[in-house]
């Protein structure tokens, strides 16, 4: 029956308040998330982390190099986001370049960093108009299964709190740039946004984290993200069934607390990873 008529079959549980799965309409899958040095396997990155939700697992790994800021903007450096979908994590997504899905959410991410202000670009500069950190986000879908913006924002917003830079310098009489590997900072991370998303059935009921058979047979998706302070940054619907206001600021507010169990379970794993 789930296989011939699948909405039908969800909809008996959506009837009751509950999903096939289990969990009730507003209940997140388990989320757990593996920062730096817990991960051992991506020692080439500057800052790394690893978040599942439920099992949709995706890894995040951030590489810092050094340029020359653009002329319009010679006081700042550079956020480089890119997700990645290879057709490992599910069958759906073929190997190439990368599908609409994969671009949609890589412009999504950026679209986050600049509303949120987690990183101001400024931070990155270290001599006006000559030298700036750039900061290389390559997000790995590695097991999809739905609610791919959560975990691409949590595995970001961990693996950034994750990044120490060198201490760099410009020598006055070469003009040359010198790296004191010896001495780290942690990087400047001044908002730390957090995604939820959910899945519109029959145009009026709200789930939160669908799974991707959630998503297919939805009306419509949006992702709300806030900050600390539980301000807006950003709403996320590609098109499918309208909101009303009320049923908006639902989502706000559930997204609001969403963020504080998000930051609770980072802090604590950041806090068991900081050398004593």
């Amino acid at each position: 029956y789930r296989t011939v008529e699948p909405l039908e079959y969800y909809r008996r549980f959506l009837k009751e308040n509950c999903r096939p799965d289990g969990r009730e309409l507003g209940e997140f899958r388990t989320t757990t998330v593996n920062i730096g040095k817990c991960l051992g396997s991506i020692t080439t990155a500057d800052g790394s982390a690893l978040v599942k939700l439920g099992n949709t697992t995706v890894i995040c790994g951030v590489k810092a190099e050094l340029a020359a800021p653009a002329v319009d903007s010679a006081n700042k450096g550079y956020i480089v986001p890119n997700v990645e979908l290879p057709s490992l994590c599910a069958e759906r997504f073929r190997s190439g370049p990368p599908g609409e899905e994969a671009q949609a959410a890589s412009q999504f991410i950026a679209d986050v960093i600049e509303n949120s202000q987690m990183i101001v670009k400024e931070d990155l500069c270290i001599a006006n108009g000559k030298l700036a950190w750039v900061l290389y986000c390559d997000i790995i879908c590695l097991d999809y299964d739905g609610n791919l913006l959560d975990a691409s924002v949590f595995a970001l917003l961990a693996a950034l709190k994750n990044v120490h830079l060198p201490l760099v310098t410009i020598n006055e009489e070469t003009g040359l740039s010198e790296v004191n590997l010896k001495q780290k900072n942690p990087l400047i991370i001044r908002k730390h946004p957090v995604a939820t998303s959910f899945a519109i059935f029959d145009d009026t009921l709200l789930i939160v984290d669908p799974t991707a058979e959630e998503e297919d047979l939805a009306t419509g998706t949006v992702t709300i993200v806030t900050d600390e302070e539980g301000r807006l940054c950003s709403v996320h619907k590609p098109g499918g069934s309208p909101l009303t206001g009320a049923k908006l600021q639902d989502c706000i507010t559930r997204a609001i607390t969403r963020h504080k169990e998000v930051k609770k379970l980072i802090d604590k794993v950041i806090k068991s990873i900081t050398p004593k």
